[in-house]
């Protein structure tokens, strides 16, 4: 199995009218058929919509029908572009200078696995900042399912030894040092 990985960096939202008509252009493009790239530039115009907080670019990439799951919170789960429509209105809402980065991303068939970073500050001052892992299927140039494995960034400083005992019970043993 090969993976076609890529980097993207993120962008900012901008006021500059033309840039932004020039970024919204580019979302609306259809993906190359036949590319190798083709999943990328669906990854590609999905950040670019999320930055300018195009919500409609952005839903334009999702089925009708898209279904989302979040494992790690089996209740977070959904079903329609119109539930993400939603989610995202709320999102930019209450995040007014949320912008997010893809750190890295690889294709394998029909799936796109991305690594994210999503950042801004809430409304009420506190700042948000998630990380985390999205798995799309992409079919005809839309995106019909997600599984996000996003998280929030703790903010406690809580280490492995912490957590491991957290987890298990129990703290694991501190490895010998070695002789030099």
């Amino acid at each position: 199995m090969k993976l076609g990985a890529r980097r993207f960096p993120g962008t900012v939202p901008t006021n500059n009218v033309a840039g932004h008509k020039a970024a919204h252009e580019h979302m609306r493009k259809p993906p190359a058929a036949g590319r190798s790239d083709y999943l990328s530039e669906v990854i590609q115009r999905l950040l670019a919509a999320m930055n300018a907080h195009d919500l409609e670019a952005a839903a334009a990439l999702f089925h009708e029908s898209y279904k989302s799951v979040q494992p790690a919170h089996p209740a977070r789960a959904f079903v329609g572009r119109r539930q993400m429509h939603a989610n995202w209105a709320a999102m930019f809402a209450g995040i007014p200078d949320f912008h997010a980065e893809v750190i890295s991303s690889a294709d394998h068939g029909n799936t796109a696995w991305s690594e994210w970073t999503w950042a801004g500050t809430r409304s009420d001052g506190r700042p948000f900042d998630m990380r985390g892992v999205t798995i799309f299927e992409v079919e005809d140039g839309l995106i019909t399912g997600g599984r996000l494995y996003m998280e929030e960034l703790e903010r406690e400083n809580v280490g492995i030894a912490e957590t491991v005992q957290s987890l298990a019970g129990r703290r694991p043993d501190q490895p010998a040092r070695p002789v030099d």
